[in-house]
């Protein structure tokens, strides 16, 4: 496989500086998606007060800086909005995702299943999800009496890797397998371009992690999501 664990550290500012740079908006060395692709900011390892003067700017006084996982912390004038332990889980290269069992109703969603994809995220919330998330990578979906009930899809795209995230099925349609395939599903397509599958979870999500461990995922470290309001 390509790339290097390390890429994982930053994905958000890997994504950002290589396969997204072109959602990206950026001054100086801080970085961030386009307004409705994600709300992820990036800033460096160690950056300064000048640094986070950037991020202010490219984002607007009042604005939300999602900073995902980075540990970086902003000037105490900004307000935490806030925090929530997880976790990133890496996909094992002894475990391969196999041909999902009945792919044939897995498809492929385009622009115009949108509004069903916003619909499904906004019943479900399984994360940030906005009009244009959809532009970072592919996404699977499964219909149900021409509705679509579940879906997942690629987000983060550090060099060698792609984060599978969006994982979400309709209340309705629990209990019968969709997650699991719909994952299977997109690590087979991100091994068949020779990278590697990762992923982020909420710590409490206890049977999402259990989830994950069955198909082969295992930790690779704990990370705190943060959002910070600027002043």
């Amino acid at each position: 496989m390509n790339g290097h664990s390390t890429a994982l550290d930053d994905p958000v500012g890997e994504s950002l500086r290589g396969r997204h740079a072109h959602l990206a908006r950026r001054l100086g060395r801080a970085a961030t998606y386009l307004p409705d692709v994600a709300s992820f900011a990036a800033v460096s390892a160690a950056p300064d007060e000048a640094e986070w003067a950037d991020l202010a700017r490219l984002l607007g006084r009042g604005e939300l800086a999602d900073m995902f996982s980075s540990p970086a912390t902003p000037p105490a004038s900004w307000e935490p909005v806030f925090a929530l332990d997880g976790r990133q889980m890496t996909w094992s290269a002894s475990s391969p995702p196999g041909v999902p069992e009945a792919a044939h109703d897995i498809v492929e969603l385009t622009a115009r299943d949108i509004p069903e994809m916003l619909d499904l995220v906004a019943r479900t919330r399984p994360g940030p999800f906005w009009p244009r998330t959809n532009e970072l990578g592919t996404y699977l979906g499964i219909r149900a009496d021409g509705g679509l009930v579940a879906m997942a899809g690629e987000r983060l795209r550090p060099p060698g890797w792609t984060e599978i995230s969006a994982v979400c099925t309709a209340p309705e349609a629990r209990g019968q397998g969709h997650a699991a395939r719909l994952v299977r599903a997109l690590a087979a397509r991100i091994a068949a371009r020779n990278e590697r599958p990762f992923l982020h979870v909420a710590e409490t999500n206890a049977g999402a992690i259990a989830l994950y461990e069955r198909l082969g995922f295992r930790t690779r470290r704990q990370v705190t999501f943060r959002g910070f309001r600027m002043a």
